[in-house]
């Protein structure tokens, strides 16, 4: 945006929400948003909007824009930040429901309903910077998702504002509410293309009991997928991940063993059958058993896993069957942490490829992935590979064809965070 519309849309803003309420951005908000704003109403957050559709001024929502500055090869104008909409709307610990605004971290969320024995069981990376918006939004979870489910299933109600600055909700706040439209699936995963999410309501679970974590290692890849397969097929588990030799050593394992790691909860009769029945499936394979704050501990580094900066990271989906045979052929050259009853894994590209180099190989790995039915999508990519590869795959023509018509109908003045998503959109 030139200077002087820069200077005008900021004064805009500043009759609207006040001056102090609009800032620089500051690390990684500058790849995503040219200034950033903070409504404390959602009748400001409604006149922003109105004000963007009339200019036909670019807006975002913004986090801690992790994933916005990645996936935007040039910064909107204004990233809506809602750190001041944080609020706690509803708590029904009896009804098992939760109803919040869209600025609060997921740390707090757990933390009050941890005060019921309760908790929103997803679990993204870094929990404590992520808010319940981009949980929604960029559709983050972590290792739970093959016990607990995705942001998706556990979501009963949705508020945003869109097109007009109107304020739109969809679901409600009780668990057998199945009226209207299903917008709460549309809006997770659509980073912000849509509309502002301002409200979420969500049904959640019991803290359980007890929980530990069992880990072997394996010389060979394929050894370590069948055990988790096995596992997979005999047990209820609350996680379960196979990790390669370049990550296992943040688990003070050896870089030439993968890591297979099962997380089991419950009571302790429970979990006493769960230890035993995986020393019997795993036979000669050593299991060692963390307990209690050691569980926790190794639990939060394998949410958290740390994954190197070389040229890009990725996540591949695919069928679970498939999984294991993309992880060891097309992405032999790559380290990875595999949620292994999922079908989902976090790679990166272990070799330290040259810019230039590393299309090729990126390109390869998602066209492997389609074949193997299954979709890649970039993490993050090295700076010189920042729009010479693009960040989502993109689906058939006539997937693309209602995706283009839902983007039509939500957002007719093109303003909620362009070309920030699949095939442009």
């Amino acid at each position: 945006m030139a200077h002087a519309d820069l200077s005008r849309t900021t004064l805009e803003l500043s009759a609207l929400v006040g001056a102090e309420r609009i800032r620089r951005p500051i690390g990684c908000e500058m790849l995503a948003a040219e200034s950033i704003v903070e409504p404390q109403s959602l009748d400001e957050l409604s006149e922003i909007v109105r004000m963007a559709e009339a200019r036909r001024i670019a807006l975002a929502p913004v986090g801690v824009c992790r994933t916005l500055a990645e996936i935007r090869r040039h910064p909107v104008e204004i990233g809506i930040s809602l750190v001041r909409l944080a609020a706690i709307v509803a708590c029904e610990p009896d009804d098992m429901t939760l109803v919040v605004q869209a600025g609060i971290r997921l740390r707090e969320v757990n933390r009050v309903l941890a005060e019921h024995r309760q908790r929103l069981p997803l679990d993204p990376p870094s929990p404590d910077s992520t808010s319940i918006g981009s949980l929604i939004g960029a559709a983050r979870s972590g290792p739970l998702r093959l016990s607990e489910g995705l942001a998706c299933d556990l979501l009963i109600g949705v508020q945003y504002v869109g097109h007009g600055g109107r304020l739109v909700r969809g679901g409600g706040r009780v668990v057998k509410n199945v009226a209207g439209y299903d917008v709460m699936k549309v809006m997770t995963g659509s980073f912000g293309t849509l509309g502002i999410i301002t409200e979420a309501a969500f049904k959640v679970r019991p803290l359980p009991e007890l929980y530990e974590l069992a880990t072997s290692r394996f010389t060979r890849v394929g050894d370590a997928f069948e055990a988790a397969r096995a596992l997979n097929d005999a047990m209820p588990l609350a996680h379960l991940e196979v990790v390669s030799p370049e990550l296992a050593t943040q688990f003070g394992g050896d870089a030439s063993s993968w890591l297979l790691m099962a997380g089991i909860a419950g009571n302790r009769a429970e979990i006493n059958y769960l230890r035993d029945h995986i020393a019997r499936l795993l036979g000669a394979h050593a299991v060692e058993i963390n307990e209690e704050a050691a569980a926790e501990a190794v639990y939060r580094r394998l949410r958290d896993i740390e994954m190197p900066a070389n040229a890009f990271t990725a996540q591949v989906e695919l069928p679970p069957a498939e999984l294991a045979a993309f992880l060891a052929g097309p992405a032999a050259d790559c380290g990875f942490c595999a949620h292994a009853g999922s079908g989902v894994a976090r790679l990166f590209s272990a070799a330290d490829l040259a810019p230039g180099s590393a299309i090729g190989p990126a390109e390869r790995l998602r066209a492997a992935a389609r074949a193997a039915h299954g979709t890649l999508r970039m993490l993050s990519l090295a700076p010189a590979l920042r729009g010479q590869v693009a960040m989502f795959d993109e689906p058939n023509e006539g997937a693309m064809r209602l995706m283009r018509r839902l983007k039509a109908a939500f957002d007719p003045a093109g303003i909620f965070n362009p070309r920030g998503f699949v095939g442009g959109l």
